[in-house]
């Protein structure tokens, strides 16, 4: 398959390449810096511009996965700003590129993510559900499915991928943890009742190769069956490292930090993968304990009596 990959040198696209290179599938990656594609993504070939394919012939598949960190700083304006253009305009001048080939690429796999719902406390959620829409991470979400889904109107099956935090052994949300944690200074944040969907980037990799050789369109929940709570993942997390986790950061700390970013920590969906098990995929990491004693080479704690 020949596929043309946005966001390839990210923690999932970096993944991707690794899985797919030596499956045979031919990859282009267009990136700000064509030069380091080879190496951070196996040997893919690099583009600056989308125009650089314009004699390599059509795409079989375009996954488009780029996008500023959304969590890296607060949503200033100019954040918001910079966010919005890596990932809505982008979409926008890719699929406006696809409009005009001669021959569109056949499936369009664009990112979204589980921000999409917004924060809904309790409320059972899946793939059917309606967009929250009450903060910026979810207006953000809408209107880049939007662009995406524009790319119908040429014949192109168009599926949108809604990721929740990915966990990886390199890179990710709970790198950023672990140092914490191994310090013994981990704990839940607020309450620690807000839900918090997770999936392991095996998984992630698995479930986007499964949308692109199976006949699936529409929206994906990238999750995890088990839907767990802020405390609980920081409860288990700690057993897997063997620490104690007795620090909670409270929540008008990270209010004051954050401001309206806040909601990614103190907001959460409590979210069922519905339509992604109706299609057929099965989860190599379905529950959390495991998945981290995987990612984590740590035998598992015994269960809690």
């Amino acid at each position: 398959m020949r596929i043309l990959l946005t966001g390839g040198t990210g923690l999932i696209g970096q993944a991707l390449c690794r899985y797919w290179r030596p499956r045979g599938h031919q990859l282009w990656v267009w990136s700000r810096n064509p030069l380091q594609v080879p190496e951070l993504c196996s040997g893919a070939r690099g583009i600056a511009r989308l125009q650089d394919l314009d004699d390599v012939g059509p795409m079989d598949a375009v996954v488009n996965l780029a996008g500023a960190p959304i969590a890296d700083r607060p949503w200033t304006e100019a954040r918001r700003s910079l966010l919005w253009r890596s990932r809505v305009d982008l979409t926008r001048t890719l699929v406006d590129w696809m409009g005009r080939q001669a021959v569109p690429p056949g499936i369009l796999l664009s990112g979204s993510a589980v921000g999409w719902y917004g924060d809904r406390g309790d409320e059972r959620l899946d793939e059917d559900s309606a967009p929250g829409q009450s903060d910026f991470g979810s207006r953000l979400c809408i209107a880049w499915e939007q662009e995406a889904q524009r790319a119908s109107q040429w014949g192109v099956r168009v599926a949108l991928l809604r990721t929740a935090p990915v966990l990886a052994s390199q890179g990710g949300m709970l790198t950023r943890l672990l140092p914490v944690f191994r310090l013994g200074l981990g704990g839940r944040l607020g309450d620690g009742r807000q839900w918090m969907p997770w999936i392991h980037i095996d998984d992630q990799v698995a479930l986007i190769d499964h949308l692109l050789r199976n006949e699936c369109s529409g929206a994906f929940n990238a999750c995890a069956p088990e839907a767990v709570r802020n405390s609980d993942f920081t409860r288990r997390l700690a057993r897997t490292l063997r620490r104690p986790a007795i620090l909670p950061v409270p929540a008008w700390t990270l209010r004051l930090a954050l401001g309206e970013m806040s909601v990614l920590l103190l907001g959460g969906q409590r979210l069922a993968p519905v339509r992604t098990e109706a299609s057929g995929f099965a989860w190599m990491h379905p529950e959390l304990t495991e998945a981290l004693a995987q990612l984590l080479h740590a035998p598992q704690a015994p269960a809690a009596q």
